[in-house]
């Protein structure tokens, strides 16, 4: 029997850390759709680890990428410096980014993606001769990460109420869950008015001079997989052109082909002014994430600068780290050969998922049901104590169904990996199902 490791000292992130203790849910191997505990138990991963290992674990081109490049640079700075590496990358990772948006700003997370596009943002408009332009606006149930800015323009009342006031100025759009569009299958019919509606009042009611950007995820993923309504990425993108705003994707959950596409501006038609990416970007093998920028908006902050002194006072120690882009090389290089970008839709996998998850909405407790890509989610009623039937549930799979879930608050979301064949989903909702159906 594996021995039990020593716990005190690591305070776990996000987690109950008195829960996981007192009976540990730990994952010591992965490779492809699997994930093994210390005693080598199987555990289906129905979650891409935290969304992000849309290539599956321990793919061999990623791995080999990554030990091939420790033993030749293991690090090196980009400040004032640079690595060939992190140049080819950036010429390669552009080719995934919508028309336009050619210039890579890297980061080492989803988090540092969004305070880098913010900054961005910022400073753009002061180096324009609008300085005023202060204000940034999120989204309700919106998630930029937990930096700050990231925190400021989100609208998760968990992760703001803990930390008193904002650094941040932030107003907050409605979010895009309505009443009426329960059990909607991909992208709902109804809203799109009234939720961009919304947007327009609250530029007249802060003054359109006074307003940076505003920033949303296509697909809200971390408030449970909220899908946009047909037509209102499009109005926001309108509204924002009508009055000089930057618009900005966080695209941490949605980019590398989780929604069927390269990004979820490709699959939807709307081309923001930035776009953040991380998670997929290396399949979750190494910390990487970035910013793609419109061209015009990096030549802003060139043109505004000498030939000796910094154009963009921002940047981490690791941005462009030699392992990390190394791994994303290796990522590049199994999603092209597999095709995996477009693979859901091409094989009509994300059609199969839509119906497996969907044959769920008549299960006990079932709230609703949503669906894009391969990303899905079941809201469950809340029990007397809100979060802890969805829980209850997620322990249940760990330990007894081997199945991999995740649960934010009442929500149950489903991303596996890219990879994933029919017989892995219809395995995930069976076994999901019999959680359901035997949690009291």
């Amino acid at each position: 029997m594996t021995a039990k490791p020593a716990m005190d000292a690591f305070w776990m992130p996000y987690s109950s850390n008195k829960n996981f203790k007192a009976k540990p849910r730990l994952i010591a191997r992965a490779e492809g759709m699997y994930c093994f505990d210390p005693a080598g138990r199987k555990m289906l991963d129905a979650t891409a680890g935290l969304w992000y290992a849309n290539a599956g674990h321990c793919r061999k081109p990623i791995v080999e990428a990554i030990q091939k490049q420790a033993a030749v640079l293991d690090c090196a700075p980009t400040f004032q410096l640079g690595h060939p590496g992190v140049f080819a990358f950036c010429e390669r990772l552009a080719g995934y980014s919508p028309a336009g948006l050619d210039a890579v700003f890297l980061a080492n997370s989803g988090s540092e993606a969004a305070d880098s596009a913010l900054k961005i943002a910022l400073a753009y408009h002061k180096i324009r001769g609008n300085g005023g332009r202060q204000l940034i606006i999120g989204r309700e149930r919106g998630y930029h990460g937990v930096g700050f800015g990231g925190m400021s323009a989100g609208g998760l009342v968990k992760n703001r109420m803990w930390f008193g006031g904002q650094l941040l100025r932030a107003d907050h759009l409605p979010h895009t869950s309505l009443p009426e569009n329960v059990f909607s299958r991909g992208l709902p019919e109804n809203g799109a008015d009234e939720c961009a509606d919304a947007l327009s009042d609250l530029i007249a009611f802060h003054d359109p001079s006074t307003i940076a950007a505003v920033i949303v995820e296509p697909v809200a993923g971390s408030a449970g997989v909220l899908p946009p309504p047909k037509g209102y990425l499009k109005k926001l993108r309108a509204i924002c052109d009508k009055h000089d705003i930057l618009l900005i994707f966080d695209e941490v959950i949605t980019g590398f082909g989780r929604v069927g596409a390269k990004t979820a501006s490709e699959r939807f038609g709307v081309t923001p002014d930035m776009l953040t990416f991380a998670k997929g970007v290396t399949s979750g093998s190494a910390p990487l994430g970035g910013v793609f920028v419109k061209n015009e908006i990096r030549q802003t902050f060139i043109d505004a600068a000498d030939d000796v002194n910094i154009d963009f006072f921002h940047g981490y120690t690791y941005s462009g780290h030699p392992l990390s882009v190394a791994a994303g090389e290796g990522t590049l290089d199994v999603y092209e050969s597999e095709k995996l970008m477009t693979r859901i839709v091409d094989e009509k996998l994300d059609a199969y998922f839509e119906d497996a998850l969907h044959s769920l909405r008549d299960a006990k407790n079932v709230k609703d049901v949503r669906n894009i890509g391969l990303m899905g989610a079941v809201e469950l009623h809340s029990s007397d104590s809100p979060g802890r039937r969805a829980f209850g549930i997620f322990e249940r799979c760990f330990h007894e169904k081997d199945l991999l879930i995740r649960v934010t608050g009442d929500t149950v979301a489903f991303s596996p990996p890219l990879i994933a064949e029919k017989a892995h989903l219809d395995e995930i909702f069976g076994k999901f199902a019999d959680a359901l159906r035997d949690y009291q």
